[in-house]
C-alpha cells in the first residue's frame, strides 16, 4: 500500500508540473495550448537519449531548453493568430511529434521506446530502498518550479500578462510589447513541460509513444478549470484532485463487480467529467481564484 501511495504522490507531482506550465500559458497570459503533449514528449524522449551521455542534470536541463526552443519557435509562427486557430496549430503540433516518435525509429526506438533510463541518485536510492529519494527530489522539483512561477506571476512581467490576457490592445495602446509577452511567456510553460517530461522518464524509466496520448493534455486542462484558472495554489488542488479521482476510481471494481476494465474505465473518466462539469456550475472561479490585485497593492505608496 505504501508503494503504491508514493507512486500516486510522485504522478499528482508529474500532473501538477504540467498543470503549472499550462497555467503559466493559458491562465496567466491566456494562451490556448492544445499541444502540451507533444511538448512532454519531447522533455521525455531528450532526457531518455541524453542522460546516459552526459548524466540526468544536464540531460534535464537540456530537455527543458528544448522543448523552450521548440515552443519559442511556435510561438512565432502562430502567436499572432486568434485564439482558435492557435489552438488548431498547438493540436497539429503535439500529433507531428507523436508520428515523429512513432515513426523515427533510429532516434526514438519507435513503437518499442527506450527503456532502462537512469534515474537522479540512483545510487542513493538502491541504498535507501524504494522510490524515498525520488519522491524527496520530485517534492523538491516541484517546489522549486512553483515559486518560480509564483514570483514571475507575482513580478511585473506577470501583471503585464494578465493585462494582455484581459485586453491585450489597451495593453498595447499602453506601450507594453506584447507579442514579445507572449512569445516569453509561451517559452517559460515550454520548458516547464520539457522538465515534466523529464521528470516522467526518469520514473518510468522506460517510455514509449503510447505514454503521450491527448489525454494528458486534457488531464491539465482538467486540473487548471478544477484549481482555479492563474491560480498556481489552486492549480496544485486541483491536480491533486483530479489524480485523486482518477486513482480512487480504480477501487470501483470492487463494489461495482459486474462491469469489466473496458466499462470501468469509461466510467472513471465519465465520473471525472461530471465532477468538472459540477465544479464548473457550483464554483465555476474553481477551488482557489485567481488573486485580484488592487492599485494600492502595486503602486508606490499606494497603501499610505
Amino acid at each position: 500500500m505504501t508503494a503504491y501511495l508514493v507512486t500516486v504522490a510522485i504522478l499528482v507531482c508529474v500532473a501538477a508540473l504540467i498543470g503549472l506550465a499550462l497555467n503559466f500559458q493559458w491562465g496567466l497570459a491566456g494562451l490556448v495550448n492544445f499541444g502540451v503533449v507533444g511538448f512532454v514528449a519531447i522533455g521525455a524522449y531528450v532526457t531518455a537519449l541524453l542522460t546516459p551521455e552526459i548524466g540526468w542534470l544536464p540531460a534535464m536541463m537540456a530537455a527543458g531548453a528544448v522543448a523552450a526552443a521548440l515552443s519559442t519557435g511556435l510561438a512565432l509562427l502562430s502567436i499572432r493568430l486568434e485564439e482558435n486557430y492557435l489552438a488548431i496549430v498547438t493540436i497539429g503540433f503535439g500529433e507531428i511529434v507523436r508520428l515523429v516518435i512513432l515513426n523515427e525509429e533510429w532516434l526514438t526506438q519507435g513503437a518499442l521506446g527506450i527503456a532502462d533510463i537512469p534515474r537522479p541518485f540512483a545510487a542513493l536510492g538502491e541504498a535507501l530502498g524504494g522510490d524515498l529519494v525520488f519522491i524527496v527530489f520530485t517534492c523538491a522539483l516541484l517546489a522549486i518550479v512553483f515559486l518560480g512561477l509564483e514570483g514571475l506571476a507575482r513580478s511585473p512581467f506577470g501583471r503585464a500578462l494578465r493585462a494582455i490576457r484581459d485586453d491585450a490592445t489597451v495593453t498595447a495602446a499602453l506601450g507594453k510589447p506584447v507579442f514579445a509577452l507572449r512569445v516569453r511567456a509561451f517559452a517559460v510553460g515550454g520548458a516547464v513541460m520539457g522538465v515534466a517530461g523529464a521528470l516522467h522518464a526518469f520514473y518510468l524509466r522506460y517510455i514509449d509513444p503510447s505514454q503521450f496520448t491527448p489525454i494528458v493534455t486534457a488531464y491539465a486542462f482538467m486540473a487548471v478549470i478544477a484549481g482555479g484558472r492563474g491560480s498556481n495554489i489552486g492549480l496544485l488542488l486541483g491536480a491533486g484532485s483530479i489524480m485523486a479521482l482518477l486513482e480512487g476510481t480504480r477501487f470501483l471494481k470492487d463494489f461495482i463487480s459486474v462491469i469489466d476494465g473496458v466499462q470501468l474505465s469509461a466510467l472513471r473518466l465519465g465520473l471525472i467529467g461530471v465532477g468538472i462539469v459540477l465544479l464548473l456550475i457550483l464554483r465555476p472561479q474553481g477551488l482557489v481564484p485567481e488573486p485580484r490585485r488592487r492599485a494600492a497593492d502595486v503602486l508606490p505608496g499606494g497603501r499610505d
